[in-house]
C-alpha cells in the first residue's frame, strides 16, 4: 500500500500515538519525514527521535499527563500547495506554535526561515 501524502501520515500518526497515550510511534523514513521530526525534537514538541535502514521511531513527550503538542495541521496538500514568502510566514497561535516549511535552504521551523530571509512551501502547523 503506497501513502499518497506521507506528511500527513506521519502527522497523523502522530496525532493517534497522543490520542492512546503512547511512548513512541513508528514509520516509514524519508529524509523530509526525519527533517521534521529533528525540528520537533529541537523545538521541544518531541523527546527524541532515531532513524533504523527504513524507519523512523519518535519517543512522544508528555507533561502532566498530556501531549506536549495540543494540534497539528497539514497546510500544503498534493493538490493543493501552499507557498509563502518570508514576509507571510505565519505566527501560529501568536506565536505558541510553529511552522514548518520546505524551503531552498532544507527544511526550517519558520521561525528560522525568517531569520535566514527565505519562504517556500508551507507544510504544516504545530502548536
Amino acid at each position: 500500500m503506497s501513502v499518497v501524502d506521507p506528511i500527513a501520515d506521519m502527522l497523523t500518526r502522530i496525532r493517534n500515538a497522543h490520542g492512546a497515550f503512547h511512548s513512541t510511534v513508528e514509520m516509514p523514513l524519508s529524509k523530509l519525514k526525519l527533517a521534521i521530526a529533528e525540528i520537533l525534537k529541537n523545538e521541544g514538541y518531541i523527546a527524541d527521535c532515531g532513524a533504523t535502514e527504513d524507519k523512523l521511531k519518535l519517543t512522544l513527550k508528555y507533561a502532566s499527563g498530556k501531549p506536549a503538542i495540543c494540534g497539528l495541521k497539514k497546510v500544503s496538500t498534493p493538490g493543493r500547495r501552499s507557498y509563502v514568502g518570508v514576509e507571510d510566514i505565519p505566527r501560529v497561535q501568536n506565536g505558541l506554535g510553529i511552522c514548518i516549511l520546505s524551503t531552498s535552504h532544507g527544511v526550517l521551523a519558520g521561525g528560522q526561515a525568517v531569520a535566514e530571509k527565505v519562504g517556500g512551501e508551507l507544510l504544516c502547523e504545530i502548536w
